[in-house]
């Protein structure tokens, strides 16, 4: 039964975060062609056993990664634990297929949470159902094992059952041996490889046994496709805490079977790949990504902002960057970000609106011709209005120009038809008792 009581305690802080890192990194990051190299080059775990052999991220500093990610802004991480080719950067006693027996010798997931919990930053782990990997994991058929279409896989049996010990034996080692887990990201189900086929509400019982408080995505009954029965009336015991749509930010937000906002998460890559990928330099610029953050929080969700670090351990130059611009914006407006959510007024044409309690923030993305209305709210609901970036005044204007539009207030960024930040220039209006 959907203890919603405890679902709302355990949720809030995921919802006054709003912005988060997700970490995707392992033994795809050496060759650096994406993190389903070996099922979309239909690899051999032979051949892909050179990469296993290789690793050693002599520059990893996760302490680095940390600070990077709190000065972006950020309340929360998201790192690979483990990822669909089994391989585990936490030391598993149920695999050899793990970091502590790579040149790297030791647990790396070990230190990440130690050096993210060091700067005040909730912790998640990211943990793939899917292992193509292991023996018993159906290959001959799926829809995306490499060995899928390989003849001499044709009638090879699996023990499915086996599978599952062992996967959930691998989530019990994540969720007891590395203190307060404050996330678990699972990643994914597929055609009838959905719920009860991995035995989903055993393995939800056993991670709330030993994390009550751990929040859950939806993967257990769905991948970045579908949502889930937690739109439904009576949502799955595995159902989750929050929705995941992958590169998307849901065109309007998302509710459920009532019409009420779901908790939930938009998780976006900085290009076009998950991992390290040597090529793509397709970068997003920090000034979409800030604006499409305001976008999930103004239709009520999170953004999971993506970084592949290299085969080394560092985060790419140019993810660094993207991560400062992002903080410096951060640092001056994010009281319009956290504990923020859908403002209850139409989206104005010259951006977004963000609401926290009593206070709007009107998110200005396009320059207005002399004054900048503001729509939604009347002049004598208004408190004080105030530029976010320095706190100082925006008086209420009112003559000859505004005077043919009485029931919208109006306020002046001054001479300069520039913007202050061309960015995003954050209006607060804080509204009367």
């Amino acid at each position: 039964m959907f203890d919603r009581k405890a679902y709302q305690e355990r949720i809030k802080w995921f919802q006054e975060a709003r912005l988060g890192l997700f970490i995707h990194w392992g033994l795809y990051s050496i060759p650096a062609r994406g993190e389903w190299i070996r099922s979309y080059e239909r690899m051999t775990v032979e051949d892909y056993q050179q990469y296993f052999d290789e690793f050693d991220p002599v520059d990893f500093d996760p302490k680095a990664w940390a600070k990077a990610a709190r000065q972006a802004g950020m309340r929360y991480a998201v790192f690979t634990a483990k990822h669909h080719d089994g391989f585990c950067l936490f030391d598993s006693k149920h695999t050899e297929y793990k970091a502590t027996n790579t040149k790297a010798g030791r647990d790396l997931v070990k230190e990440y949470v130690e050096a993210f919990r060091a700067e005040g930053l909730k912790v998640g782990l990211y943990f793939s159902i899917i292992d193509w990997y292991h023996p018993d994991f159906p290959a001959f058929g799926d829809r995306q094992h490499p060995m899928r279409d390989n003849p001499d896989y044709r009638g090879k049996k699996h023990d499915l059952d086996n599978y599952l010990r062992h996967m959930h034996a691998q989530v019990e080692e994540l969720v007891t041996g590395y203190g307060q887990i404050d996330l678990l990201w699972f990643d994914f189900s597929y055609e009838n490889m959905t719920g009860e086929t991995w035995r989903a509400t055993d393995l939800v019982r056993m991670v709330r046994k030993h994390q009550p408080q751990v929040l859950i995505n939806n993967r257990l009954e769905v991948s970045g496709e579908g949502f889930g029965s937690l739109l439904e009336e009576n949502p799955s015991e595995f159902s989750g805490d929050f929705v995941s749509p992958e590169q998307i930010v849901p065109p309007h937000g998302v509710v459920d079977y009532r019409g009420d906002p779901v908790a939930w998460e938009a998780c976006i890559t900085m290009n076009n790949n998950w991992c390290f990928h040597a090529t793509d330099r397709f970068h997003k610029p920090a000034r979409m990504l800030i604006r499409k953050l305001v976008e999930c929080v103004s239709k009520g969700g999170n953004m999971l902002l993506n970084v592949g670090p290299t085969a080394r351990g560092e985060f790419p130059p140019e993810s660094l960057q993207i991560l400062e611009e992002i903080g410096r914006w951060m640092h001056l407006n994010h009281d319009s970000i956290y504990g923020c959510g859908i403002a209850g007024i139409p989206k104005p044409d010259f951006g977004r609106v963000t609401r926290k309690g009593d206070t709007l923030y009107y998110h200005v993305f396009d320059n207005p011709i002399g004054y900048l209305p503001l729509l939604g709210v009347k002049a004598d609901d208004i408190k004080a209005v105030r530029l976010l970036a320095t706190g100082h005044e925006l008086p209420i204007q009112r003559n000859w120009i505004t005077d043919n539009y009485p029931d919208i207030p109006f306020v002046s960024f001054g001479p300069d038809p520039i913007l202050p930040d061309e960015t995003d220039t954050v209006v607060a209006v804080k509204l009367k008792d």
